[in-house]
């Protein structure tokens, strides 16, 4: 449940050709950059705007004068990058999304109509096709003993060979205002988190988190 078959419609980003490389999610974190830089290099130069070397903006995008956008990075159709946002760098931002007041992103994928709105830090992970981030959510993509993070579903252990690993958010996904998304945390199509939420693994499809980690089905 937590391949990226599982997790996306790619007809809703860029990167399709990309992650369609790969079974599980986290395989694509390492090789974000290049591939933002491969489809930059080939984007329409009457559609996007190369403001700044290997930084490209489509023309119907909003981005504030306060904005900072690091290479490499897009920004897609009908975007909205909003005051303060910082964007790192290596972050591939589909079309109708909301990158809002003070979020930071860095080595990311979000799939076309993502949502992070609110004072987000959204690092080395990938948000599904309308999926949204409550305010003041974040993923938290170092483990604090900073050994490799390893993908947990019940006795199920996923070793992803990496250090830096956030959270793969799956379609459609909600996640409540001032939840922390711990590292190697899937969410699963359509899953909802609730409010101040400390999550980590594996959460189902169709699935509410509640407090205290209380999953149940979707009625």
């Amino acid at each position: 449940m937590y391949t990226i078959n599982d997790l996306y419609d790619l007809t809703h980003t860029m990167a399709a050709d990309y992650l369609s490389r790969f079974t599980y999610p986290w395989e694509a974190l390492k090789g974000i950059g290049e591939e933002i830089v491969r489809i930059g290099e080939g984007l329409d130069p009457a559609e996007y705007t190369e403001v700044a070397p290997q930084v490209w903006v489509h023309v119907t995008a909003k981005v504030a004068p306060t904005a900072f956008l690091g290479a490499p990075c897009i920004i897609g159709a009908k975007t909205e990058v909003r005051h303060c946002a910082f964007i790192r760098g290596s972050a591939l931002v589909g079309d109708g999304c909301v990158v809002g007041n003070s979020v930071e992103l860095k080595n990311v994928i979000l799939f076309d109509s993502v949502q992070v709105p609110h004072y987000n830090y959204v690092g080395d992970s990938i948000l599904g096709y309308k999926s949204h981030m409550g305010a003041g959510s974040i993923t938290s993509n170092v483990k604090s003993d900073k050994t490799l993070v390893v993908v947990r579903q019940g006795d199920e252990k996923v070793e992803t060979g990496l250090k830096k690993m956030g959270a793969m958010l799956g379609d459609h996904v909600e996640v409540g205002c001032n939840s922390v998304l711990n590292p190697g945390t899937v969410i699963g199509r359509e899953s909802n988190i609730y409010p101040l939420s400390c999550v980590r693994g594996v959460v189902p499809a169709h699935a509410i988190w509640k407090t205290g980690g209380v999953v149940v089905a979707k009625q």
